[in-house]
């Protein structure tokens, strides 16, 4: 491919957006959201997600921080089903083909009394939208793709591809750092924790050595009484 076709290719990816009707959509949509929040002892939180017919929901949880580790997980349909149940699991994969309505996920602390549990998940969203209407406002408002050595439908796809790829990495690296978040609570708790149990075991050896020579004093002690 010559630069003036190479140039020709930028421009029209450049001005096909601007081209396109207000609130259409170019790309095949996916959406992706995260978030972190402190579960209290003994509470449960639900949240709600709308969602399409015939989408997909893939949702990912881990339990940063908190005794134990683990959570009680609920996904209930529109329709009030059990989807999935996770019982004390400090982690979890799931992905579901929707119908029209709310989702329902919890998360469930209350087998716990003391601890808080702090708790990262992530929400991707698939085919949330019309892929074929995005399609035909790209074939409506492009024109001269004629000149091109590649099909508006091969731009499209390569598009997309990149789209979905750039995506992915996004979602990797926020689930490496919920791991290095996790990763650093827990090597936190063990330092204290040997922190605390070294000053108890110094505590204990000096209590000991203490006893030990009192005792070795006492056994040289002169404890006969002088006559007058």
């Amino acid at each position: 491919m010559g630069p003036p076709r190479l140039l020709l290719l930028l421009l029209l990816g450049c001005l096909a957006p601007l081209l396109s009707p207000p609130g259409a959509a170019e790309f095949s949509p996916s959406l992706d959201s995260d978030f972190t929040f402190t579960l209290p002892a003994g509470r449960k939180e639900c949240f709600y997600q709308p969602m399409r017919k015939e989408a997909s929901l893939e949702l990912e949880y881990q339990v940063l921080d908190g005794a134990g580790l683990d959570v009680d997980f609920h996904l209930l349909s529109p329709k009030g089903e059990t989807l999935v149940f996770d019982e004390r699991k400090s982690d979890g994969v799931h992905t579901v083909e929707t119908e029209e309505g709310d989702y329902m996920f919890c998360f469930d602390n209350t087998f716990s009394t003391i601890s808080e549990k702090v708790i990262f998940f992530e929400l991707i969203l698939d085919n949330m939208g019309e892929e074929g209407q995005d399609q035909e406002d790209w074939k409506k408002y492009v024109t001269g793709t004629d000149l091109l050595d590649m099909k508006l439908e091969d731009i499209l796809e390569s598009i997309n591809s990149v789209k979905a790829r750039l995506s992915k990495s996004v979602q990797i690296q926020t689930l490496l750092r919920a791991f290095e978040a996790r990763d650093r609570n827990i090597q936190e708790s063990n330092f204290d924790r040997v922190n605390f149990w070294s000053m108890v075991n110094l505590g204990v050896m000096v209590v000991v050595s203490a006893v030990q020579v009192y005792m070795l004093k006492s056994l040289f002690e002169d404890k006969r009484k002088s006559r007058t």
